[in-house]
């Protein structure tokens, strides 16, 4: 299959995404040293809040969008084996996403956009701030259609056959993106675009963060399909095994879409403009999505033990030690699900009413955050990096070993960096603050885990860094590579599969109900009842 342009086209947006990674990365080491207070000379208020704010769109929207959009054309032409549907209108998209991330940088670097990833009114940014946050979710929007058509060329080519897992979880991630995206998309537009230029005086707060809220947490799953979809596809294959169940994979994907969109009151628990049953609702909303984590990390963990029996594992346990841990790929989900162990705990605290009021404004919430995102799904993207580069550039992997060695290192200073954020939130110490302006025998006591965090933010920097020079030299390389992606088959053939495992259109009627019971009226109340603008507040 001539491919070359399909090819082209996921490493643009690749190489986007780590080297955004990369500098954020660099951001983050800063801004735990210049938090501890240990070091006086870098202490600014002005830049730590400038770093955190572009540490945070780098990282959650940058990183992810174009690892996401890149990642997804390749799974697409590769498992329906069709060219991407109009290459023309794809690099628009990434040239529209690109533009925008320009446009965010400026105000973003020179201070003038210090809102945080989250860019909570009344705190205010710069217009072009928003425009860029716009375009980039914008291109994103080229991408979900390019999937969708495609994903509809082949039902139409190949009707009644089961689409390959790995295009059904991806069409499943475009449909989740285009609808979560429509809260924030709706808060800029019709809010924060028109307040930042001046066009309105003032803002409804409370409306803007419910809107954010609609988009805050289903994101987390847009940023996790991807990795899911390695979980599934990629690393049986790779273990050499096979996938345990084709059809738990797509209920999971299933599930992950239709219970992840209307369950964003949880970051709201503390805010008072929504009532405390809509709160109760979306908490409960929130357990139910653990389902589709425990059914993926049964099926993983049973496609991996098969993998290692097959190896000649013997015993209870044995299994585990015959798997290949010296593939990046097995590692990185090995590492990754170990992660998710820990940060799955701290996620049930979030979602429980009562505990959330604990730890709500607390370093525990940066904690648990850094420890899902920057553990079980950023590691696995190293590990579809490190399989994909090859394919991609036609060059082996530079230094095998040395991705080994940075996937063992991200993991120990994620852990070392994560674990003294949490016991430190635990103890009172408050989020979103770039230094402690009082000191008694509490804050004294905080001293210990700021310097082990520092230590464990040396470590992952150092990771970083070997991540984006093993990429490069491995594009630079003068051997040649020739190989293509390899998707696992289940253990047991798919057949007489229902059609509501290989389609959307019930799932996207379900999907209006349940966001027009979780949302409805918690936004149209601002409309009915008196409420009261804010004017801008900042640093």
């Amino acid at each position: 299959m001539d491919n070359a342009a399909e090819k082209k086209l996921a490493l643009t947006h690749f190489w986007v995404a780590f080297g955004s990674f990369g500098l954020a990365a660099v951001m983050g080491l800063y801004q735990v040293i210049e938090r501890s207070g240990f070091f006086g000379f870098l202490e600014s208020r002005e830049v730590y809040y400038a770093s955190v704010s572009t540490h945070g769109v780098l990282m959650g929207f940058v990183l992810t969008t174009f690892f996401i959009m890149g990642f997804g054309y390749y799974v697409a032409n590769t498992t329906l084996k069709l060219p991407v549907w109009n290459k023309t209108f794809a690099w628009t998209g990434f040239g529209v996403a690109l533009t925008g991330v320009v446009l965010a940088a400026l105000p973003l670097l020179l201070g003038q956009a210090s809102v945080l990833f989250t860019f909570y009114p009344p705190l205010m940014a710069h217009p072009l701030f928003y425009i860029g946050a716009t375009l980039l979710v914008v291109g994103s929007w080229f991408w979900c259609v390019s999937m969708i058509v495609m994903y509809m060329q082949w039902k139409k080519i190949n009707p009644e056959q089961p689409v390959p897992l790995a295009m059904f979880a991806t069409t499943a991630n475009a449909i989740l993106w285009l609808w979560t995206s429509a809260g924030v998309a709706a808060e800029v537009l019709f809010q924060l675009i028109p307040w930042a230029l001046g066009w309105i005086d003032t803002i409804d707060a409370g409306l803007a963060r419910t809107l954010f809220a609609w988009t805050l947490h289903p994101i987390v799953y847009f940023w996790l399909i991807p990795t899911y979809t390695a979980f599934y596809t990629l690393v049986p294959k790779q273990a050499g095994g096979f996938l345990f169940s084709d059809e738990m994979a797509r209920a999971a994907f299933i599930l992950l879409v239709v219970f992840s969109l209307p369950i964003g009151f949880h970051h709201l628990y503390m805010d008072p403009e929504q009532g405390h049953g809509w709160k109760i609702l979306h908490a409960v909303g929130t357990f139910v999505v653990t389902l589709p984590t425990f059914i993926t990390g049964f099926t993983v963990i049973a496609s991996l033990e098969i993998a290692g029996r097959l190896n000649g594992g013997k015993g209870l346990f044995g299994w585990i030690a015959a798997l290949p841990w010296n593939n990046p790929m097995v590692l990185a989900i090995i590492l990754g699900l170990l992660m998710l162990i820990f940060g799955g705990f701290g996620g049930l605290v979030n979602a429980s009413y009562a505990m959330n009021a604990m730890v709500h404004n607390t370093a525990w919430i940066s904690g648990h955050f850094h420890l899902i995102f920057g553990g079980t799904t950023i590691i696995m993207y190293f590990g579809i990096a490190y399989y994909f580069w090859p394919i991609l550039t036609g060059k082996p992997l530079f230094c095998p070993s040395m991705a080994v060695a940075q996937l063992w290192s991200w993991f120990i200073g994620m852990i070392i960096m994560t674990t003294p954020w949490h016991i430190l939130g635990l103890l009172g110490q408050p989020r979103r603050i770039d230094s402690v302006n009082y000191n008694n025998l509490l804050t004294i006591s905080w001293e210990p885990y700021e310097v082990t965090m520092i230590f464990g933010g040396l470590i992952l920097v150092v990771s970083a860094g070997m991540l984006v020079y093993n990429l490069y030299k491995t594009h630079l390389g003068s051997e040649s590579y020739q190989g293509e992606v390899e998707y696992a088959e289940p253990i047991h053939a798919v057949s007489n599969l229902p059609g509501y495992l290989n389609n959307f259109t019930l799932w996207n009627i379900v999907i209006g109900v349940f966001m027009l019971i979780a949302f409805g009226y918690p936004i149209l109340q601002f409309f009915l009842m008196e409420t009261f603008g804010s004017g801008r507040w900042g640093v």
